[in-house]
C-alpha cells in the first residue's frame, strides 16, 4: 500500500504532466471565449471608448436578415456536406476492405486519401479553375452531354452546391480511413457465423456491420458536424461569400462584422450564437446515440 506522501508525489507528477494541456484550454479556449461573452455585452470601439449596452447585440440579431440567410447557407451547407462525406466515405471503406491485392488496396487508399493532405486553400483555387463557366474542365465534359455552361460559382442556385462538392471531394478520404478503421476491428466470426446461418451480404450489412461500427459513425457524425458549421476558408477563397450572400458562412459574416466593420460587440454576440448552436446539436447527437450506438 503506497503512503500518503508517495500518493502525493505521484499526484504532483500527474498534474505536471497535464498541466500544458490545461494551461493551453485556459488561454486558447476558455480564455478566449469569456472574453467574447464579455464583449457582446459591450458596444466595442478598437478607436474609442467601449461602452456597456446589455443585451442590445443580441436584440439586434433578430432584424438582421443577413443573419438569417448565412445561418440558413451554414445549416444547408451542414446537412448536405455531413450527409455526403459519410455516405460516400462509408461506401469506398466497405469497398476497400474487401478482398483485393494488398497493392492495389493501398493505391486507392492513397488516392482517395490524398485530397485531404491538399490545404483548403490550395483545393478551392484548384476548383476556381474546374468551376470556370466558359474555360473550366467540368463544363466542357459537361458540353458533350449537352448541359450548361453552368455558371457553378456565380449562379446563386448552383454556388453552395458547388462548395459542398468541393468539400466533399477534399474532406471523404478522412472519412473512409476512419470507417475502415472501424471495419477492420469488427471480428470475422460475425461475419462467419453469419454465412453459415445463410444471410445474404445485405443482411450481414444491416445486422452486423452498421450495429458494430456504430460508435465509429457518431464519432464521424460529430467532428464532421462541427467542422462543417464552422466552414470559412474553403469559400472565402473559393466565392468570397457571394454572390451576394448566396454562399457566406456564419464564420464569414463574423469576421466581416468584426474586422471589416469594426462592431467587435455585435460579432462577438453573433459568435455565442454560433457556440450556442454547435453545443446545442453536439449534446442532441450525444443524447440520440443512445437510441442506435451499439457497443460491445
Amino acid at each position: 500500500m503506497l503512503k500518503l506522501s508517495d500518493r502525493r508525489r505521484e499526484s504532483l507528477w500527474g498534474f505536471l504532466f497535464i498541466f500544458p494541456t490545461y494551461l493551453g484550454f485556459m488561454v486558447f479556449v476558455l480564455g478566449p471565449l469569456i472574453a467574447v461573452a464579455g464583449i457582446s455585452l459591450t458596444k466595442f470601439d478598437l478607436f474609442g471608448a467601449t461602452t456597456f449596452v446589455g443585451m442590445q447585440n443580441f436584440g439586434r440579431m433578430f432584424s438582421d436578415d443577413r443573419l438569417k440567410i448565412v445561418y440558413g447557407n451554414t445549416f444547408f451547407f451542414t446537412a448536405f456536406a455531413v450527409f455526403f462525406n459519410l455516405t460516400i466515405g462509408l461506401a469506398l471503406a466497405v469497398l476497400l476492405n474487401k478482398k483485393m491485392p494488398n497493392f492495389l488496396r493501398n493505391f486507392l487508399r492513397s488516392i482517395y486519401f490524398f485530397p485531404v493532405l491538399i490545404a483548403h486553400t490550395y483545393v478551392a483555387v484548384i476548383w476556381q479553375f474546374l468551376y470556370a463557366r466558359d474555360t473550366g474542365v467540368i463544363n466542357y465534359y459537361l458540353h458533350f452531354l449537352g448541359i450548361g455552361p453552368i455558371s457553378w460559382l456565380t449562379d446563386q442556385r448552383w454556388v453552395l452546391p458547388s462548395v459542398i462538392i468541393m468539400d466533399v471531394w477534399k474532406n471523404t478520404g478522412f472519412a473512409m480511413l476512419i470507417f475502415l478503421a472501424g471495419l477492420q476491428g469488427i471480428p470475422g466470426v460475425y461475419y462467419e457465423a453469419a454465412q453459415i446461418d445463410g444471410a445474404s451480404p445485405r443482411k450481414r450489412f444491416a445486422n452486423i456491420t452498421l450495429p458494430l461500427l456504430s460508435p465509429t459513425i457518431f464519432f464521424v457524425l460529430v467532428i464532421f458536424m462541427i467542422g462543417a458549421i464552422q466552414v470559412f476558408d474553403t469559400i472565402i477563397v473559393l466565392t468570397g461569400g457571394g454572390p451576394g450572400d448566396a454562399s457566406r458562412s456564419v464564420v464569414i459574416y463574423i469576421y466581416e462584422q468584426a474586422f471589416q466593420n469594426f462592431d467587435l460587440g455585435y460579432a462577438s454576440a453573433v459568435a455565442m450564437t454560433l457556440f450556442a448552436v454547435v453545443l446545442i446539436l453536439t449534446m442532441a447527437q450525444f443524447w440520440f446515440s443512445r437510441r442506435w450506438v451499439h457497443y460491445e
